[in-house]
């Protein structure tokens, strides 16, 4: 494979490819500048958690549905009370030929438990009791948690829940248990990872693996159908028929696998008004926008996550838009001819013609919505901490992670609405304490009622999952985000 000769590549930080392998696979990302780091714990974007895959592993993965799968972790069993796991390791090394041991996991179950690490999977692991919990041998360890939680293992197998070796503090060379090891990164740029012969699971059949940054979707598409990258990640609807009219590469899609929505918060005016929130839910035309922004290549959203997996409550009557009742509901609140922002950027490429049609369609009930382009290198994080709206995805997650992570008022990193219910809290922790399966199916139901409601997240449709993949490689199948499957390139297959 030659080098990366083109200057739009260039630009964007790209490695030149001098002396590299034959066999190294390309694959390119959008990612976050220079606020980038090979921590695996506080992981935010796609390309961290891809990278971090390479890189890492966790204890264990999820299939395509959701179930938890093993990876580092061959057998995990609970007491009767729900609170004590009792987790067995596989025989796996680290990167410098030490064994992966029941004090690696503590220690970094300890530092992504710790708030001032800022991990994401924080708050699914701030339930564990680490003075009770810890190791029987090298190879066993029990984790001791403070609640009955019967869906715990659904937290180990979280994105940012990788482990390190006990002590790790520094990230500039990161040593870790994954396919790929280490050769070099830069923040914004590229990462260069080579093959790990010692893997548990077999050694990679690329012998170099690179991540490109390429931030524009367009960028990507152009860089995999001129044989700059391999694969090119996030791909829109109106990019896949460019690409399923090219011989040169492939759509690999997997259907309605990304949430899209609108994140409204409800701890400020005026959505901390229940009457102007449901005016906007009844205002919105959900199929118009699968219809027009998904190019009817997706399904219509509910006001709920994680359509078709396990505990989605499908028997919840489908909303649908109403404009005289949306009239209504703001005259009620005083609050016709309301003014308001509605954040967007091209980190989604659906995200911004969304945006459009939102603001249209609201304004026909009396609201004036104006749509405000922001960068993707900080898009997230911005909208967590400015405005009132914006737009938001999330990939496939068990729905009791997301539940978890997305909706309490302690989920500081990733609840984007505010929504802080002690309702929705109390049906939640009652669930996943409950033993039963049926009765915890119904406690969930519950919670997802409440928060369909109030929680400001407004989900309009679920977008079909799709990548590129030049035609020269095998070995990749379409995978929902976040499973194990998902970003597994030790299986790819240049030829």
């Amino acid at each position: 494979m030659g080098a990366l000769a083109l200057g739009p590549l260039a630009a964007c930080g790209t490695s030149t490819g001098a002396g590299s392998s034959d066999n190294r696979l390309r694959v390119a990302f959008s990612t976050s500048g220079d606020r980038e780091s090979l921590d695996p714990h506080t992981s935010t974007l796609f390309v961290d958690q891809a990278r971090s895959k390479a890189l890492f592993d966790t204890l264990l993965g999820y299939d395509q549905d959701m179930s938890p799968v093993p990876r580092l972790a061959e057998s995990w069993e609970p007491d009767e009370t729900g609170k004590r796991w009792r987790i067995r390791l596989r025989e796996a090394r680290f990167h410098d030929n030490e064994p992966v041991t029941a004090e690696d996991v503590l220690y970094s179950y300890r530092r992504i438990a710790d708030p001032a690490t800022g991990s994401p999977a924080q708050p699914q692991l701030s339930g564990v009791d680490f003075e009770a919990s810890g190791a029987n041998s090298d190879r066993e360890l029990v984790i001791v948690l403070s609640e009955p939680d019967f869906t715990f293992p659904t937290a180990m197998g979280a994105p940012a829940t990788e482990i390190v070796p006990a002590g790790t503090t520094d990230f500039g060379e990161p040593i870790g248990s994954g396919p790929f090891r280490f050769v070099s990164f830069e923040t914004g740029g590229s990462a260069v990872f080579e093959r790990f012969a010692d893997h548990w699971n077999g050694a990679p059949k690329p012998d170099e693996l690179e991540f490109v940054s390429v931030d524009e979707e367009d960028a990507r598409v152009s860089a995999l159908l001129s044989g700059q990258v391999h694969y090119s990640h996030d791909i829109g609807a109106n990019s896949v028929a460019t690409v399923d009219n090219d011989s040169r590469a492939r759509i690999l899609a997997t259907p309605y696998s990304t949430m899209q929505a609108v994140a409204f918060k409800v701890d400020r005016p005026p959505f901390n008004d229940n009457r102007v929130l449901r005016a906007v839910l009844s205002g919105v035309d959900r199929e118009a926008l699968v219809k027009v922004v998904l190019n009817e290549r997706g399904e219509l959203g509910n006001d709920l996550f994680g359509k078709g997996l396990k505990y989605y409550p499908e028997e919840i009557p489908q909303r649908e838009r109403d404009v005289d009742h949306a009239r209504a509901l703001l005259r009620e609140a005083d609050a016709e001819g309301l003014e308001f922002e509605l954040h967007t950027s091209s980190a989604d490429p659906y995200f911004e013609p969304a945006a459009n049609l939102i603001s249209e369609q609201l304004g026909e009930i009396g609201l004036k919505v104006r749509p405000r382009v922001g960068p993707s290198e900080t898009y997230y994080s911005d909208i967590r901490k400015k405005g009132v709206a914006g737009h938001t995805r999330t990939a496939t997650l068990p729905i009791t992670s997301y539940l978890s992570k997305r909706l309490r008022e302690s989920s500081v990193s990733a609840n984007y609405t505010g929504y802080d219910s002690a309702e929705f809290d109390g049906l939640y922790d009652q669930a996943v304490a409950t033993r039963d399966e049926k009765k915890r199916e119904e406690l969930l139901a519950d919670a997802q009622r409440h928060a369909r409601n109030h929680s400001g997240m407004m989900v309009w449709g679920f977008s079909n999952w799709n990548v590129g993949v030049s035609s020269q490689v095998g070995g990749l199948t379409a995978a929902t985000p976040n499973s194990t499957r998902w970003a597994r390139f030790d299986e790819a297959e240049l030829g």
